[in-house]
């Protein structure tokens, strides 16, 4: 990690960050739409027990990176939910053509 010498570069390299971030956000969302493909129920798409393994897997490596694993589980959390929400509508809409 870069050494900053001012508040200003602190808030450059996490704008960076935030975009690189948002990146990924975006291909995860792009494989998430791939998924619902693959899928022939909403309980699949649901996927509750995949869950429940990104779920463990993110806070095993939070703790490896010394953060919080109750953070990393509510933005997951919120993460999966948006995402579900959105492959769901997707599996639906697919089943009306």
């Amino acid at each position: 990690m870069k050494k900053c010498n001012s508040l200003d570069e602190v808030r450059e390299e996490i704008d960076q960050l935030d975009d690189q971030i948002v990146e990924l956000l975006a291909k995860r969302n792009a494989y998430i739409h791939q998924a619902v493909n693959f899928k022939q129920s909403v309980e699949e798409v649901k996927a509750e027990k995949r869950v429940q393994e990104v779920i463990q897997r993110v806070r095993q490596k939070a703790i490896e990176l010394d953060m919080s694993p109750n953070m990393i589980t509510e933005l997951y959390t919120t993460l999966i939910d948006a995402m579900v929400e959105a492959e769901i509508a997707e599996f639906r809409d697919r089943g009306s053509l």
